[in-house]
């Protein structure tokens, strides 16, 4: 009995430690899988919004869009009140047209000068007509400078879409006046959506520009969108230095443990997006970044890493 004893003891122990190096090494590669590769659920989808300024200012007599409202470039928003315009460019070109019929008779009188002999005429006069016909000129030209703004203010009372994307969060009416310079509406530019991935630190040494990408949004979580990246940004804003950082991310600390591993934005590039989804800036996404791992080889991974540390 005693044999038999023995090897069940043995059978056991083998069992216990068999048990136990799964569990190290199925730890292992869990821990890899989440804590060292590349992926991360605070993902955000990003976009470049236009804010649309008139150059003229007026009443607003036509809007064209409205909230929502898909637009191509080139397309009316909205048109001012050209009534003022109209009349300044009639000015300029009247303006034009007297400054042009004056500088024609300085320059008949300035010619006619010039072909008399000194008996007839001093040089002095010949010299101040000429100087009469340059001005009349510099005149003219300042003439048609005001006539081609009042044709460029003109055609600036019809504010077009600059960008190929969507009208959002309209508030404009039409009877608002609206003043040259001052935003009246925002336009996305459908054309420049792409993934912000806040990844931790520790998990950049395997984010190169260029890697492919996965991510999937939370409205979509069966359909796996693909991209690559394109940028690491250079810089977050740090809370405990002083002077100010207004232009770098704020990205808020995920507080693990202790010691705080930051994240770091990961701009990624979008390849396609199907046309039952619906892209809006804000979105929520889970991204990955590099080529796809498998539990095997996590599992590799924490074979030849314990294979290392033994």
């Amino acid at each position: 009995m005693k044999p038999f004893s023995r090897l069940r003891s043995l059978l056991r122990f083998g069992l216990t430690a068999c048990a136990l190096i799964a569990a190290v090494l199925g730890a292992t590669a869990l821990w890899r899988h989440y804590m060292i590769s590349p992926w991360t659920r605070d993902g955000r989808v990003r976009v470049e919004t236009v804010t649309v300024a008139p150059e003229v200012s007026g009443k607003l007599i036509e809007l064209k869009v409205k909230d929502n409202q898909a637009v191509r470039k080139g397309d009316v928003l909205f048109v001012i009140d050209p009534s003022n315009y109209r009349i300044a460019r009639d000015q300029a070109q009247a303006a034009l047209d007297g400054q042009s019929h004056s500088l024609r008779i300085a320059r008949i009188k300035a010619d006619g000068r010039a072909r008399l002999s000194e008996l007839s005429v001093s040089r002095e006069d010949r010299e101040s007509y000429e100087s009469a016909a340059n001005v009349a000129a510099a005149a003219t030209e300042a003439a048609r400078a005001q006539l081609e703004r009042a044709r460029i203010d003109l055609e600036r009372a019809v504010v077009r879409s600059p960008v190929n994307g969507y009208v959002v969060n309209l508030r404009l009416r039409e009877g608002d006046y609206v003043t040259a310079g001052q935003p009246a509406l925002a336009v996305v530019d459908s054309d420049s959506f792409w993934v912000a991935g806040y990844f931790e630190e520790t998990q950049l040494a395997s984010v190169h520009p260029g890697d492919s990408a996965r991510f999937t949004l939370m409205g979509y979580p069966d359909q796996i969108l693909t991209g690559r990246v394109d940028s690491v940004s250079r810089g977050i804003a740090d809370q405990n230095a002083a002077g100010s950082m207004a232009e770098l991310s704020n990205v808020n600390p995920v507080f693990t443990w202790v010691r705080l591993a930051q994240r770091i934005p990961v701009r990624i590039a979008i390849d396609s997006v199907p046309p039952d989804i619906t892209l809006a800036a804000g979105m929520t996404a889970t991204v990955e970044v590099g080529k796809p791992s498998t539990f095997a080889d996590d599992l590799a991974f924490a074979i030849r890493f314990w294979t290392r540390k033994l």
